[in-house]
């Protein structure tokens, strides 16, 4: 298969003509042979690159979860490098100066499946300013790397918009990120001039690890595809006091904290019966972030069938179990998250106040998921017509 990057440089005056280019992108913005497109763009004779804009993590490096990037040259082609994770929400966005100096942006980056990572809403935040100044949008499409047919989770209830969901989309929402563009565009309004470049020979089912493709980190803490499969439900942990294994070689796959006797943990999570998985109990030793340099008893997450496991379920699972097990301990994080701090970092996570609601009361693990199930009705609504697979 080819992914839009490939499609658009076998005939780039079909899609951009002769447009003054910006090119969003990170390390995974690679051909098949790791070149990196700035590189394939700028030394390309019908493609007129001008800018590059950078999201969380930057365009070429590999900056930590929420640590701001600041705005650079590119040190192989000397192009200005501007950031789009600063300090503000409104860093977030390019600003209408900057694209007066092109027609059209390019947006590439391999996304993950999950509608917290923030990629997809930088892209709907270049489309939203890309709009109001005439600008046009081409997405050049990548695969979902965790399958384009499952689809877990809720909405996001009016007020909860966030870096990490700025729409009512589920958690993992089984899109690629040219589709989740046209939705965007479409369902909620946008109304930019978009195209999409799609991928030559993806099917809707295929995993990564079924494409030709090699895996470049996406973020650094997303190392493999084993990582992408459990983070629609494992970043609800992000959430909680509980580390969700950043600082250890698993992250997302490995959890806990130093309250946790990790036997009854998994003793626990294994009774719960949930499908195509399998928690094994150990101890980790965070190296930076949450608990880092103590001792936690921990658990990994083992996936038996990925066909049928479900990720978000699972991670409500263990915020229920946790919560049973260690009422006293276990708690909600109240630092700010994804520049907002007005709310529980949970609630934007889940979209729902009533799931950390249900959790706080003891309610079973069924009444958390149907609690956490709502709010996807402009979805169901509109998905159908943003598929391009």
């Amino acid at each position: 298969m080819r992914t839009g990057l490939e499609c658009l440089l076998e005939d780039p005056r079909r899609w951009l003509g002769s447009d003054r280019v910006a090119l969003v992108a990170n390390p995974t913005t690679v051909n098949r042979e790791l070149v990196h497109a700035v590189d394939l763009l700028h030394a390309h004779p019908d493609i007129d690159l001008r800018l590059l804009f950078g999201p969380e993590h930057g365009i070429r490096g590999a900056a930590q979860a929420m640590e701001h990037v600041a705005d650079s040259a590119d040190p192989r082609t000397g192009l200005r490098e501007i950031s789009l994770y600063g300090p503000t929400f409104d860093s977030l966005s390019p600003t209408q100066e900057q694209l007066a100096e092109v027609d059209a942006i390019l947006f590439d980056i391999q996304d993950v499946g999950a509608r917290y990572y923030t990629y997809a809403a930088t892209m709907a935040l270049c489309m939203r300013v890309a709009a109001s100044c005439g600008v046009r949008v081409v997405v050049l499409d990548r695969p979902n790397p965790i399958g384009g047919t499952q689809v877990e989770g809720g909405g996001l209830q009016p007020g909860l918009e966030n870096f990490c969901a700025l729409y009512p989309i589920p958690q993992r929402h089984g899109m690629t990120v040219g589709e989740l563009a046209r939705l965007y565009n479409d369902a909620f309004g946008i109304g930019s001039t978009l195209d999409v470049v799609p991928c030559d020979g993806w099917k809707r089912a295929q995993y990564f690890d079924e494409t030709d493709l090699p895996w470049v980190m996406p973020s650094p803490n997303m190392p493999t595809l084993d990582t992408a499969i459990v983070y629609p439900g494992m970043c609800l942990l992000e959430g909680t006091n509980l580390s969700e294994g950043r600082g250890t070689t698993r992250p997302f796959e490995l959890f806990g904290a130093p309250f946790i006797d990790e036997q009854r943990l998994t003793d626990e999570l294994n009774g719960c019966d949930l499908p195509g998985v399998r928690f094994r109990p150990c101890a980790i030793e965070p190296t930076f972030e949450k608990h880092a340099g103590q001792r936690c008893g921990a658990a990994q997450i083992h996936v038996t069938d990925r066909r049928v496991y479900d990720s978000y379920t699972t991670g409500l699972a263990i915020l229920v179990s946790v919560k049973n097990l260690w009422p006293s301990d276990f708690a909600w994080r109240t630092e700010m998250y994804e520049y907002r701090d007005d709310v529980p970092a949970i609630d934007l996570l889940t979209g729902a106040p009533e799931v950390r609601q249900a959790i706080d009361e003891g309610a079973a693990l069924g009444a958390v998921v149907a609690a956490a199930r709502t709010g996807t009705e402009i979805f169901d609504a509109n998905r159908s017509s943003a598929l391009l697979y």
